[in-house]
């Protein structure tokens, strides 16, 4: 039971350092947060999440203004265990399929593989950014479509209003003819974002089809 509580109390303390820096920044850690002693485990979450190399550097810095310097060599050693968990070809195509980033931490005999996968997963990313970005659009023209039917309505209200001006009228049906353009302009957009947006669709279960039979 003992061993069981000093073994949560050094855990909780790991993932306060890592926590701390990553929420708040250096100028967060303590002098007992910077004294947590398995560098090793703490390199090991590190490397896997795929963080770069840089990273102990942050820890020096946040550490420094307390005397306290982190183990480089258990943090090194641990993150080079992470790594190899974080560099599957799995995790590789998941970083890339939600449009993360790749850090080159991978080690030579796990790189390729990692890439590959990564390569394969950022390309789905892209496919399914493409639909998205097609039905945002699609959106966005709908929303600009009704709000002009709404100015035309306004000005055409306004046009035939016995308090209306001649001078009004003539740039209300200058506005009249420029929205009536636009109306045109709109639909005609809508109409290639739809076609834009079902080649997207198209090509994006074309490359499902081709990942699922690669097993992803």
């Amino acid at each position: 039971m003992a061993t069981e509580l000093m073994m949560k109390t050094r855990w909780a303390g790991i993932l306060l350092i890592i926590a701390a820096l990553g929420a708040s920044g250096c100028a967060s850690m303590s002098a007992d947060e910077c004294s947590v002693s398995d560098w090793h485990t703490i390199g090991y979450e590190d490397g896997a999440k795929g963080y770069s190399g840089d990273q102990i550097g942050r820890y020096r810095k946040a550490c420094a203004k307390h005397g306290v310097a982190p183990d480089f060599e258990s943090y090194q050693a641990g993150r080079k265990d992470g790594l190899r968990q974080y560099c599957q070809p799995s995790r590789g195509f998941n970083v890339g399929a939600s449009g993360g980033r790749y850090n080159g931490v991978c080690p030579s005999d796990m790189e390729f593989d990692f890439v590959e996968a990564f390569n394969s997963g950022h390309q789905l990313y892209n496919l399914r950014a493409s639909v998205n970005s097609a039905t945002y659009q699609i959106n966005a023209r709908e929303s600009e479509l009704e709000q002009t039917k709404d100015d035309i309505r306004t000005a055409e209200a306004a046009l035939i209003a016995k308090e209306t001006t001649m001078q009004d009228r003539i740039l209300l049906l200058a506005d009249l003819k420029e929205l009536s353009e636009r109306i045109g302009q709109i639909e005609a957009e809508t109409v290639d974002l739809i076609e834009e947006r079902a080649i997207a669709e198209q090509q994006l279960a074309s490359y499902q089809s081709v990942l699922a039979n690669a097993g992803y």
